[in-house]
């Protein structure tokens, strides 16, 4: 996430604990993406992907956090919700960055909180824009 992003204490808080996460269970190809997610409440959980040989198998890291959330607390609602990915070794840049949710989580968040806010740069969701002078 670019530096000149506002983003209130709480935000940073959700953040760093995704980043924490994800530098604690990090393991090259299997555990590569972390999420934070506070529910309405102001409890944080946290999530890796879980990932396997055969892709449709594979679980996002914040469905895993949001399944922590439910397990926990039941229905509490989504108030943020970020995920970061770990840069593989083999990266020049080797900074957890927040990223967008896939697809499928999208669906998942808003399934489970319509009013959810999803911490995410702006860029991620609108990949390749057209613009008509040079790029910022």
């Amino acid at each position: 996430m670019k530096d000149d992003v506002k983003l209130g204490k709480a935000d940073q808080e959700l953040i760093a604990a995704a980043r924490a996460t994800i530098k604690r269970r990090y393991r090259g190809d299997w555990q590569e993406v972390g999420a934070a997610l506070r529910t309405r409440s102001g409890k944080i959980f946290t999530g890796v992907n879980l990932d396997a040989y055969l892709g449709r198998m594979a679980v996002c890291a914040e469905a895993v956090a949001l399944g922590q959330a439910v397990v926990d607390l039941g229905d509490a609602g989504i108030d943020t919700i970020v995920a970061v990915r770990h840069p593989t070794p083999e990266e020049d840049d080797q900074t957890i960055a927040v990223v967008s949710p896939c697809g499928a989580c999208r669906e998942l968040i808003f399934d489970y909180d319509p009013n959810a806010r999803v911490i995410v740069p702006i860029a991620e969701l609108l990949p390749n824009k057209y613009t008509r002078g040079p790029e910022r």
